[in-house]
């Protein structure tokens, strides 16, 4: 027993001695607290020139770390593991973050650069005046195509996609609120239905769709679509932009049958060590020229209108990346379905997969 007590008490010491060292490394490096911002962001979401121009303007050590489902975020953050000072969410998960009371509440006084985010984009039903996060980046959903592999056909409609020509000529983006989703708005359900017989139902009809869909895959899409391995993909807005740019005769649409409106928005988790760098970096990517050059480089819309000045117009007067208050009312925002409904949500897109096989 003796002998177990002292290896048990070596190993204490040997790694308290490591946690001091590597304290005392990271500090005489100048990585401490008060000098070093931690961000947990989706891959290649932000301009990497603007993160050595922080540390330049700021003196701080950006720490850049990437996540690629907001479950996952959500998992890391509530497990405590990494104290990280900025997040970006989206809308739905910010709404089960604040309901797990992982998210500190902002101060508004030391973000001055708020005042040119378009008012439409704030005060929405997942964070009432924005209390706990700012707008990043906002995008839809949508229908990516090449004409030319099409015959020169166009797509305008969810339903277009079931025509019998398309067979295995479809990429589906791996996610279940964008799949079921699209089934539901196919029917002209809502894409935050809880009725579980319409839910039945638009998977039942993307059973029907399984002939035409060549694969079900993640960031890999933009490669494939850009090098015509297919015809069509559903994916997101920033997605088909990229693709856009790789291949001139790709194109996006909304469905005229409406689809998802996002928001991806900056946030403070409750476990953040420094929260003054964390206000810091959130004034900085608001500031208009900043967010203009963001936007650029990712691809996806800007809710800062003072940013669309800095920008090209062919790229703000593209109705398919900043569509018109016709086709934007038709959009929706994912609402928390909670726990059990979200459950279901993924457990039908699952059994959808799992019928492709």
């Amino acid at each position: 027993m003796m002998k177990l007590v002292r290896v048990f008490s070596l190993i204490f010491i040997v790694s308290f001695a490591l946690l001091y060292l590597s304290t005392q490394m990271n500090s005489s490096q100048g990585f401490t607290s008060g000098n070093t911002l931690s961000i947990y962001n989706w891959g290649d979401y932000i301009d990497p020139d603007l993160i050595k121009k922080f540390e330049k303007e700021t003196g701080m050590k950006v720490v850049y770390e990437t996540f690629d489902s907001n479950e996952a975020m959500m998992t890391k953050i509530s497990q405590g593991g990494n104290a990280y000072d900025i997040s970006i969410p989206s809308e739905y998960a910010i709404s089960k973050m604040k309901e797990e009371d992982l998210l500190l509440p902002l101060d508004h006084e030391k973000l001055p650069n708020l005042q040119y985010i378009d008012e439409h984009y704030l005060d929405l039903s997942f964070d009432p005046r924005n209390k706990y996060s700012i707008p990043y980046f906002w995008g839809t959903v949508g229908i990516v195509y090449n004409p030319k592999m099409l015959g020169g056909k166009e797509l305008t409609s969810w339903n277009d996609l079931w025509d019998p020509d398309l067979k295995n000529q479809i990429f589906l983006v791996d996610g279940a609120r964008e799949i079921m989703g699209m089934g539901l708005n196919s029917l002209h359900y809502s894409l935050n239905d809880k009725d579980k017989g319409h839910l039945q139902e638009a998977k039942e009809k993307l059973d029907k769709l399984t002939p035409n869909i060549k694969a079900i895959i993640g960031d890999e899409i933009k490669l494939l679509m850009a090098n015509e391995e297919a015809a069509i993909g559903v994916t997101w807005s920033g997605e088909a932009a990229d693709m856009m740019d790789q291949n001139e005769d790709i194109d996006y649409v909304i469905p005229e049958e409406g689809s998802n409106l996002w928001f991806d928005n900056m946030v403070i988790p409750k476990s953040a060590r420094n929260v003054d760098g964390a206000h810091q970096f959130i004034n900085f990517m608001l500031d208009p020229e900043n967010a203009a050059q963001n936007a650029e480089y990712v691809g996806y819309s800007t809710p800062n209108a003072k940013a669309l000045e800095f920008m090209p117009k062919e790229i703000t007067e593209d109705e398919r990346f900043y569509p018109s208050p016709e086709l934007t009312e038709k959009l929706e925002v994912y609402d928390n379905l909670g726990k059990r409904m979200l459950a279901y949500y993924n457990e039908l897109f699952l059994e959808f997969k799992m019928h492709r096989k």
